[in-house]
């Protein structure tokens, strides 16, 4: 497993990563879709595993669930599992803000 941290300071991840919107985070070779609801973040695959769809141009709801542009699959982002649609759950990567930043870890 490796880690990654974003940021040097949890107030500077916090003013970095506005809330309620998709961000795109390159981590080496990987890219990855990051979402921030208050001081929880939230991690996961940035392509949904139907069509390979970037879900960076997804919606967000309200009910924490993760809109496909494509065919309007739905996954829930706490846990990566499809809530709408036929296809696999998305991959969601461990992560935690500290008072050096946001730690992120891949497999």
């Amino acid at each position: 497993m490796k880690t990654f941290t974003l940021g040097t300071s949890k107030s500077q991840v916090l003013e970095m990563i506005p809330e309620r919107s998709i961000h795109k985070i390159h981590l080496d070779e990987k890219v990855i879709a990051l979402v921030r609801l208050g001081e929880i973040f939230y991690a996961f695959q940035a392509d949904c595993p139907h069509r390979g769809t970037s879900l960076i141009e997804g919606t967000l709801t309200n009910r924490g669930e993760i809109i496909c542009p494509l065919h309007k699959y739905r996954f829930e982002i706490k846990s990566g599992k499809v809530k709408v649609g036929s296809c696999g759950d998305l991959e969601i990567y461990q992560n935690e803000l500290t008072e050096v930043g946001l730690k992120i870890w891949l497999p």
